[in-house]
C-alpha cells in the first residue's frame, strides 16, 4: 500500500481518514493521491508542506546546497520545443526544433535530438 509520507496526515481530521469499527474510529494516514504532490509521496499540498518543512533542510544538504548564482550562457540556454499545431491552430506534422532563450537562435532537430 503506498501511504503519505506527510509527517503529520494522521493528525488531520477528515472523514477518508477515518478507520476502525464503530465506536472505535481512529484517524489513521490516507493513501497517496494521482495528483504528484512531493514527487507522488504525498496526499495533498498540506502534507507536502509538512514533510519539507521536517525534513526540507536535511535534504537541500545532502543533495547540494546552491552557493555560486548561476549564469546562462549562449551554450546552456537551449530549450526545445515540439510543434504540433501551426500559427492557426491547424494540426500539423509533428515538428522539433531547439530554441535559445539568449539570442533566439532556433534549429530543427529530429524527434530523437538530432540536429537535422
Amino acid at each position: 500500500m503506498k501511504l503519505c509520507q506527510g509527517p503529520l496526515c494522521h493528525t488531520y481530521v477528515t472523514t477518508d481518514r477515518k478507520r476502525g469499527p464503530k465506536g472505535n474510529k481512529t484517524n489513521q494516514t490516507r493513501r497517496r493521491t494521482g495528483f504528484n504532490y512531493l514527487g507522488g509521496n504525498a496526499c495533498n499540498m498540506t502534507c507536502e508542506r509538512d514533510w519539507f518543512s521536517k525534513f526540507g533542510e536535511q535534504a537541500v544538504n545532502y543533495f547540494g546546497r546552491v552557493e555560486q548564482p548561476q549564469a546562462m550562457t549562449a551554450d546552456n540556454a537551449w530549450g526545445n520545443i515540439h510543434h504540433m499545431y501551426d500559427e492557426s491552430y491547424i494540426q500539423i506534422e509533428n515538428r522539433f526544433e531547439q530554441h535559445n532563450r539568449l539570442t533566439n537562435e532556433r534549429r530543427e532537430v529530429t524527434a530523437r535530438g538530432e540536429i537535422v
